[in-house]
């Protein structure tokens, strides 16, 4: 039976969720292309007719996960992001999460696209709460880019601390609380 054309980026885009999901949940080496396409419903053999290799996919996961992520923060104003990033609900839902605080400490061991896609999302979403930042403060374009990266790096880190802590660990939901108090307060101050 032939597929259509539709029929055929229909899969591919069910295939790169798939891996989305998977890849931050277990990381890019836990997760092997058979896994993979049985997950998505797929034989093993029909990867190669969809991707040239992991790696391809592996970027095209992280860009569709990032971009999963910019659109469900849309309209976030910077406190209420960290309020939610920062929350348990947030560091338990690995692989609904964060794509870049799931896998930056992968990634950093990537081919230069894979790097260049997540720079790409770091950018877009510093870049995303910079422009709303802009509408509620009187700081310069500079001074709104520097909040916007230190309190990216500061949510994405203390995101990641908590994470390497075991589950039922207080320090896992110390950080979280630590973390979020300091940024909102520093935010406040503004």
């Amino acid at each position: 039976m032939k597929v259509t054309k539709a029929q055929a980026q229909e899969n591919r885009d069910h295939i790169v969720e798939t891996a989305s999901t998977l890849f931050r949940e277990r990381g890019y080496d836990g997760v092997g292309v058979a896994e993979l396409m049985a997950t998505a419903g797929f034989t093993h053999g029909g990867f190669y007719k969809h991707f040239r290799s992991k790696a391809d996919l592996m970027d095209e996961a992280a860009a569709c996960g990032i971009s999963q992520n910019l659109t469900s923060n849309t309209g976030l104003d910077p406190a209420a992001f960290v309020e939610q990033y920062l929350s348990r609900g947030h560091r338990d839902s690995r692989s609904s999460g964060c794509t870049i605080a799931a896998l930056s400490g992968d990634t950093a061991r990537q081919s230069a696209d894979i790097k260049a896609t997540f720079a790409d999302g770091i950018e877009n979403t510093i870049a995303s709460f910079q422009d709303q930042s802009a509408k509620e403060s009187e700081l310069d374009q500079t001074q709104r880019r520097a909040t916007m990266i230190s309190t990216y790096a500061h949510v994405v880190g203390a995101l990641i601390l908590s994470r390497a802590c075991p589950d039922d660990s207080p320090l896992a939901d110390e950080i979280l609380d630590v973390c979020r108090k300091e940024i909102l307060r520093e935010q406040h101050d503004r």
